[in-house]
């Protein structure tokens, strides 16, 4: 094949070079039709990354219109590099979630640790300080050696990134199961702080002035990793290993603190990270979003390998780079302040008036198409969707009623279960506490990081359980909201919104099409009813391996405001003889429960029920009475149901409890029936908690002698030591990690 310089344009079509870059015969048609000729091998790559899926949303931008997205508190939604929500006093928090899900699945070290650079950028570029990281994991077994160093690679990469940058990792979630074992999910998010008079916009506004580029010189890495992120992964996915990019934490830092300096020049007019699909991206979607053009000199762009074409240069994704707007005449300024870090910082173009993307290479033009086609002309497909054979199978099915013969050996069961087991030795490789404002660390149902010189403080937390999605994806959607809200209120904390990370298969399967239309709609009608608009996310689709789907896993990254630290309430019990209550009843919810998966090896039948009117009024009424200051503790009952909850209550202060149970035994321990929660409470607040929680009702008695005690209708069904069941849950992680089977 001759030379990227010497392929004309004629070749590009007859040899269909261009479907090699991902765009299809009809795209390209409207391609040629955009610009009135054929487009050259250069501009065909642009607009391959600019309509690949993960750049334009071309499959997913009708259902992300069905988000709410508006409230008086959000002072920036979707849209910019991240979502922005004022918490008062001229203070606001900025946060986002973004997927490296097919870059960790080749190269799972740099896969994770650049998914994790990148969603810092996002945040920094708003001009906030990025004060936390949470991430979002989704492995096959453990019991496979693949899926092992997977697991132990992408922990490997968040840690080596995220402790080296100096951001705290201070939260998240894993969970194991058979559908991810060829397509794992890596899902990063960064939370930061920003006072409303340093926001900042990615525009590039004002004719004439210079466009700067920043940070790391650009290498032949990435190239086309927005294209790789848009595509099924194969057994070709191991030649992809030069799509994904190398980071460099060490620069990032130096890069933040340039760019939070520089935030404060009044010669910068924007500001956007390179991301996805590099250089052209960000100049693009900048002039786009300001109604303006970008003109620039490839020759000018720093380069850290010899004799890099046009193409190259514009689809390298190579890592720590921004690129930046200046007031013209004012670049001697910004200059001085990145070499200062030692960091380049370099005039490569100018904003100009004609609304064209022109890039210059040698003397020659390169590229010349009009901005807004590569960033708001992409075409929109508005897929078929059809309700998988699946689904109205289990939906017709009786509800499941699990046989539990011994509720002790059963508990033990599914402290061991991956999901549900001790998470300790995956976020004892982060640093959680860099910056020292880190109040409750992860482990619990939110991390909480103190907003330092105030008595605020934000919790957050991200959640999705993809089994109920699966088996009803807009049940299921509706519970991923609720529950990231409830691990927030549990932490003393109002919800304030959301970032969303939609994983899914293929589009272009009317089956999975209709999970993310009905995801969506779950997702939506529950940010409706709490109150938690979506500010910012990111879509991944493509999610298979070898013709098979993940489950479909839309993550909600959640933050809520504590507005004093006095609020903050911790998810395990605290002193013996506080009341144990739990509050809402249990039922037979047991389709795609933990306890299902552990006995029938497989998960089926209907999601457990929500109503969200009561999830809503739960959650107001627990909020205000952690307020009132009568909750000693609260902690939501989620996977693994009642039992699980109690016994990781005790276990921090390794407390013991005496807990009596009426009704169905199995139902009261082990059903995850939606919308509870387990508090402790001192008994001198007895009468005013029964009178603030009409729904609660007390089940026991925290007790100091390491022991879970829970009789049922006056039979002893669990008499455990506190100790062994914790030996159970914390050990086995690092037990199956060590396996070589």
């Amino acid at each position: 094949m001759p030379s990227m310089l010497e392929i004309s344009p004629e070749q590009v079509e007859s040899q269909k070079l261009y479907s090699e870059m991902g765009l299809t015969d009809a795209e390209f048609i409207k391609i040629k039709n955009i610009l009135g000729r054929r487009p050259n091998y250069t501009e065909t790559g642009l607009f391959s990354v600019m309509w690949s899926e993960h750049c334009s949303y071309k499959n997913s931008k009708p259902l992300l219109a069905k988000f709410p997205t508006k409230a008086p508190h959000v002072l920036q939604g979707p849209g910019e590099g991240a979502g922005i929500i004022d918490i008062g006093d001229e203070q606001a928090v900025v946060f986002k979630i973004e997927s490296h899900n097919h870059p960790s699945a080749v190269e799972p070290y740099q896969g994770a640790a650049t998914g994790v650079g990148g969603i810092i950028r996002d945040v920094f570029s708003m001009g906030a300080r990025p004060i936390a990281l949470l991430n979002s994991l989704r492995f096959g077994s453990l019991e496979n050696s693949r899926v092992r160093y997977l697991f132990e690679e992408v922990v490997r990469g968040i840690a080596g990134y995220g402790n080296c940058v100096g951001v705290p990792t201070v939260g998240g979630e894993v969970q194991f199961d058979d559908a991810y074992e060829g397509n794992p999910l890596v899902n990063a998010m960064c939370v930061g702080l920003i006072d409303h008079k340093d926001i900042q916009k990615g525009i590039a506004a004002g004719i004439g002035n210079t466009v700067m580029y920043v940070g790391a010189k650009t290498g032949r890495d990435g190239i086309h990793g927005a294209t790789f992120a848009s595509e099924e992964l194969s057994e070709e996915a191991e030649s992809k290993r030069p799509s994904v990019q190398v980071g460099d934490p060490f620069m990032e830092k130096l890069l933040i603190e340039a760019c939070l300096e520089v935030i404060h020049h009044d010669a910068l007019v924007g500001m956007q990270d390179m991301g996805a699909a590099g250089l052209t991206s960000s100049a693009s979607e900048m002039a786009s979003k300001a109604g303006t053009g970008i003109e620039m000199n490839l020759d000018l762009i720093p380069q850290r390998e010899l004799n890099m074409t046009p193409y190259e240069m514009m689809l390298s994704e190579s890592q720590e780079r921004m690129l930046l707007v200046i007031e013209k005449g004012r670049e001697k300024e910004i200059q001085q302040v990145f070499e200062k870090y030692e960091l380049e910082a370099v005039a490569v173009g100018e904003v100009i008036e004609e609304r064209r993307f022109r890039l210059t290479h040698q003397g020659e033009v390169a590229a010349d198409v009009p901005v807004d086609s590569l960033a708001e002309d992409a075409p929109v497909y508005h897929q078929p969707s059809a309700v998988p054979g699946y689904y109205q199978e289990f939906q017709a099915m009786e509800t499941y009623r699990p046989n539990v013969i011994d509720a002790t050996e059963t508990l033990k069961a599914l402290l061991q279960q991956p999901t549900i087991a001790s998470k300790e030795w995956v976020y004892d490789q982060y640093d959680s506490m860099v910056q020292t404002n880190t109040v409750i660390l992860p482990g619990s149902d939110a991390a909480v990081v103190r907003v330092r010189g105030t008595k605020k403080a934000l919790a957050m937390t991200t959640d999705c359980n993809s089994r109920y999605i699966y088996l009803d994806p807009e049940t299921g959607g509706q519970i991923a909201v609720a529950e990231a809200a409830r691990n927030i209120v549990c932490s003393g904390a109002r919800p304030l919104g959301l970032t969303d990370g939609l994983n899914f298969g293929s589009p272009e399967n009317p089956e999975i099409f209709w999970q993310m239309e009905k995801s969506v709609e779950g997702m939506s009608g529950a940010c409706e009813a709490l109150g938690t608009p979506v500010i910012s996310g990111n879509v991944s689709l493509y999610n298979e391996s070898f013709g098979k789907a993940i489950y479909p896993t839309p993550i909600v990254g959640m933050v809520g405001l504590i507005e004093d630290t006095d609020h903050i309430t911790r998810s395990d019990f605290q002193a013996e003889g506080d009341l144990i209550y739990v509050i809402g009843e249990a039922d037979a919810s047991f389709g795609g429960s933990e306890l299902q998966g552990l006995l029938e090896g497989r998960y089926f039948g209907k999601a457990p029920a929500i109503d969200l009117d009561v999830e809503k009024g739960r959650q107001q009424r627990l909020l205000a009475a952690i307020k009132s200051g009568v909750v000693k503790s609260a902690h939501d009952l989620s996977e693994g149901g009642l039992a699980v909850a109690l016994a990781e209550s005790l276990f921090a202060n390794e407390l013991g409890c005496d807990v009596s149970l009426e009704g169905d035994l199995v139902e009261e321990l082990f059903a995850e029936t939606q919308s509870r929660f387990l508090i402790s409470v001192d008994p001198a607040h007895k009468d005013s908690i029964e009178q603030m929680l009409p729904d609660a009702y007390q089940i026991g008695i925290v007790t100091a002698d390491g022991t879970m005690k829970v009789e049922h209708n006056g039979t002893n069904v669990i008499n455990e030591q506190t100790e062994a069941l914790k030996d159970a849950w914390k050990g086995a992680i690092p037990c199956l990690v060590k396996s070589k089977a």
